[in-house]
């Protein structure tokens, strides 16, 4: 059953992960951090962030966002990719590549791991650590 995390540190939010999710979640950490290693692990916003940049919100405030997110949801594991590409999202622009997962604008969303393309994502990681940003 999903329960929404309590946690303040990456480590609490890999512990309190449901058992269902844990290695799934657990790998996808491990293997952003291989693929993008300059974008350090933080908590925040609820999830795992990778790397930051500076995003003005919808209230008009320059916040720190993170490039790459990793988030447990209800029904799905979310990959957040925010790095866009000749005026596109870098998710979108790969959607077709990245495998069998749902994809809207700078999200991934993927149920298990063996329905997403792990070579497209980590090229998708490393554009994304190199070129930040949203529209």
């Amino acid at each position: 059953m999903f329960k929404p995390t309590k946690a303040t540190s990456v480590s609490d939010y890999l512990t309190q992960l449901p058992l269902e999710r844990k290695k799934t979640v657990e790998f996808l950490h491990v293997f952003i951090e291989r693929a993008a290693p300059g974008l350090a692990p933080y908590f925040a916003y609820n999830m795992l962030g990778y790397g930051s940049f500076q995003y003005k919100n919808y209230k008009n405030q320059m916040i720190d966002w993170p490039i790459i997110a990793l988030a447990n949801q209800k029904n799905y594991i979310s990959i957040y990719i925010c790095a866009v590409q000749d005026d596109k999202y870098l998710a979108e622009r790969y959607k077709d590549q990245l495998g069998k997962v749902s994809v809207g604008k700078s999200c991934i969303r993927l149920k298990k791991l063996d329905d997403i393309n792990l070579e497209v994502l980590a090229e998708v990681i490393q554009i994304a650590a190199k070129k930040p940003g949203l529209i």
